[in-house]
Parts: structure tokens; sequence; C-alpha cells
């Protein structure tokens, strides 16, 4: 949820600050023009594509393909949950840790102190330095980092494999030996097994996966910020085609909760752009502005979070599929909130440029987002379509759904062949006697199962000469 900013990475400083000992020098116009301009470029991508794969998501047949929906409830409480979450982060990165530079007075002191009784003299205190090098050298920053590249690793190859798989699939020869797996992993046994991974795949999504192995160890070896941006996208494009709102209502609980989130923790505290500075994972994308004058290994990057994109994302493509909903073949709420985006995110890069601060994009994004469709609603008489617009309920081609139940009277043998003609079209079958397939079944009790069924007939039958007589 981080927003667009000057970003000290690797080491390096703020805009006219030190790294190193030595001076940054300051950003061209044409480099800053070129990151914030790549960057709104990079945003748009993943929305656009993902807004398209979320429609062929929702009509999908694989299982394991299937949206997550987001309910109205899960909306109200993901605010307080990312809140609790970058809290943590924060006070684990810069509580519990104690700064390099503090370890190195600790160990100023501890050897003035030492040079200043000479060389027989006794420690005072030799605990002292093992007391503060102790959390740096088992829990340092650096360690924990590794291990969250690890797991971003893993993350980032399956959604950057899952992102160019119908891209690569183009590229495959039609007698390529497409072979089909399934990894399945249960808990449990006979009635009581549960699956709880049930993934299947072809030789296909194998070369997908190596792939962007490759891309994972160039990023876990080099931290790169190409490498970075690849899997950045790869989870943007991802969020927003697996995660799906249920209607406008609970995407309007979702932005609203994110907005107070986002000006609070970027306004009010610097927790979140500590977080985002120490916080080494794919969960931003970065640009350099200074591209131009270093090429490849520039290290003044501008930022923005992978949240501002997924967040307004989802929402967008949610009006993508009511447009489809509409069945007018026109995509007027898809288009219109794309441009809120747009309008949004530049004003956000604008702001933050003229202000020299970090700005809370979904401050801009939020109401840009929401405000604009709903004004195209109200001049077309359409806001009531819109909030009452359900995604989960949507009856897809590939979902059969039974809209009645037969009324079949008789015997459980007729029943059945009524459903099979059903079944069958126009197709007729010869109705069968049930006693003839009790006598197949059970030779002995047919003679018994005649002699009933007769004598009920005749019974029936005097009954009604009764009646008519009468």
């Amino acid at each position: 949820m981080d927003s667009a900013l000057s970003d000290p990475h690797n080491g390096s400083a703020e805009a006219g600050g030190t790294a190193n000992g030595t001076t940054r020098p300051p950003s061209t116009p044409e480099g800053i023009a070129l990151a914030y301009g790549s960057l709104l470029l990079m945003a748009l991508l993943p929305i656009f594509f993902g807004a398209l794969r979320s429609v062929r998501c929702a009509r999908g047949k694989n299982a394991s393909d299937m949206p997550e929906t987001i309910t109205s409830r899960d909306a109200a409480r993901f605010p307080i949950i990312a809140s609790c979450t970058l809290l943590g982060l924060y006070l684990f990165f810069k509580v519990y840790f104690p700064n390099k530079s503090y370890t190195g007075s600790v160990l100023k002191t501890w050897k003035t102190q030492k040079s200043k009784k000479g060389k027989t003299a006794v420690i005072q205190n030799p605990t002292t330095r093992d007391n503060h090098r102790f959390p740096l050298e088992i829990f340092s920053q650096e360690y924990i980092n590794l291990l969250l590249s690890m797991y971003f690793f893993v993350l980032g190859i399956l959604a950057l494999s899952h992102t160019i798989s119908p891209f690569m699939n183009k590229f495959f020869p039609a007698n390529f030996p497409n072979r089909q797996y399934q990894l399945l992993f249960t808990q449990g046994s006979g009635e009581n097994k549960e699956e709880i991974i049930n993934y299947e795949f072809d030789a296909k999504d194998l070369v997908c996966l190596g792939l962007s192995s490759i891309v994972g160890v160039w990023y876990l070896l080099r931290k790169h910020w190409i490498a970075n941006n690849l899997f950045g996208l790869a989870f943007s494009l991802n969020g927003v085609e697996l995660l799906h709102l249920n209607n406008v209502s609970t995407g309007c609980i979702l932005l609203g909760g994110l907005f107070i989130y986002d000006v609070f923790w970027v306004f009010g505290t610097n927790v979140m752009v500590t977080v985002a500075k120490s916080f080494e994972a794919p969960i931003k994308l970065v640009f350099p502005q200074d591209l131009l004058e270093k090429g490849l290994e520039a290290d003044n990057f501008a930022m923005l979070g992978l949240g501002d994109i997924v967040i307004p994302g989802i929402f967008i493509a949610l009006l993508l599929r009511f447009d489809i909903s509409l069945k007018k073949n026109t995509h007027t709420y898809f288009y219109t909130s794309f441009a809120a985006y747009i309008f949004g995110l530049g004003l956000t890069i604008f702001i933050m440029h003229i202000f020299k601060h970090a700005q809370p994009a979904l401050l801009y994004l939020v109401p840009a987002c929401i405000g604009f469709p709903v004004l195209v609603a109200l001049a077309k008489g359409e806001v009531t379509e819109m909030f009452s617009y359900e995604s989960s309920a949507e009856i897809l081609p590939h979902t059969p759904r039974l809209t009645h139940f037969p009324t079949v009277s008789g015997s459980p043998a007729s029943l059945a062949d009524s459903m099979q003609q059903k079944l069958a079209g126009p197709r007729r079958r010869r109705p069968q006697n049930p006693s003839a397939i009790y006598e197949e079944s059970n030779p002995k009790d047919a003679a018994a199962v005649t002699e009933g069924s007769k004598e009920g007939t005749e019974a029936s039958a005097s009954k009604g000469l009764e009646k008519k007589e009468k």
C-alpha cells in the first residue's frame, strides 16, 4: 500500500542527501519524467489485462483457477488486519533490531576502556558487547530479508508462471508432447479424506515454471530492480485476476477503509515509508530516476506500492464484469474507471513532485475510481442496477443449474425411466413392467407378487363397479 515516492534503495540516500559519505547528484527532469511515466505505465498494464482475465477466470472450468470472492465482512476487516501487519513489521525492523551504528559505538567504548587500562587490565563488562551483538548475529535484518526473499522467490515463480502461461502457449508447436500431471495432497482416509492441494498442470506449465525460475534466481542473487518489477507485475496481475469483489457496495467499503488506512499511515506516522524502505521484497514497483546517467546500475528509485495497483484494480475489474452483465456491448464503466485511475495516479505524482513529500496514492485514487463511475451511472439512470449487481450470482455458461425438479409419480422404475427420457431428449423408450423387473431379480417370489397384484387389481375394479351402480 506504499505510495509513489523517492526511494533510497540499495543503501543510497534521499535526493540531495548523502550515501556512504558521498552526495548524490540531483535527478534530471528527463529522468524524473521517465521514472514516473514508467511507473504509471507499469501500473496500468496489470489492471487492464488482469480485468480482462478476471472475466475469463469467472467463466473458466479449472477449479484451481477459480477466483477468491471478497465479501463485505472481509472488506471491513481488511484495513484492520493490514494495519496490524504494517505496525508489526515496523516494530520488528525498528525496535527489536538495534541499529548497526549503536552496536559500533558499544564496541568502540569497550575497546577504549581496554586501551586506557593497559594490556593486563581486566575487562569490566564483557557481557555488554555480547548482549548487543547477539540479536544482530542471529536475527539480523539481513537474515530476515533473506528468509522473506526465499518466501517471495517461491511465490514469484508461481505467479510469473501463471502470468506468462497464456502467452507461451502460442509458441509451442502443435506436436509438442503435452503430458498432464496432477499434484494431490490429502489428509485422513476413507470417508474422512480431505483434499489439501489438488493442482493440475501439464508439460507446458513446467516449461513456464523453468523460465520463471531463471528470473527468480536472478532476483534472489542480485535483487535487481528489473527482476523485482517482473515479480511485482505478476503479483499485481494475479491479484486483479483472482480476487473478485462480490458487489459494488463491498468495493466501496474496501476502498473507503483503505483510504483512511493509507492516509493515516503515510501522513500521521513514518511507519509505511520506513517499512517500504526496510522491507526487501517485490511488494512495490520501482524505476530509477537516474537511468539516463547510470544505465541499468542506477540506484535512485521512485516506487509505487502494489496495493495501490491491486485494490483499485479489483474494483475496475468488477465494473468490467458489470458492463458485460448489462449485455449492451459497451464497456462504459470499465473505461470510465480506468481513465479515473490514470487521473488519480497522475495527480498523486504531480502533488508529490510539487511538495517533495511521500503521498498516499489511495487518497486520490479512491475518490476518482468511485466517483467517476457513480457520476456516469447517475447520468445514465443505472445507479440501482450498479449497486444491485452481484458478481457471485452470475449464471456462467459452463455451470449447469437445475431450475426445477421433475414431478413424476409411480414406481421407482417409472421415475428412472422418465429421467432417462428427459436426458435423451426427443428419443423415447418403452416403459418396463415393474413385475418383470422384480421377476428377473427374485424368481421364487414372482408368483406371489403376481397373485397379489391381480387381487389388488380385481379389488379396485370391483370398487369402481360398485360406485358406478350407486
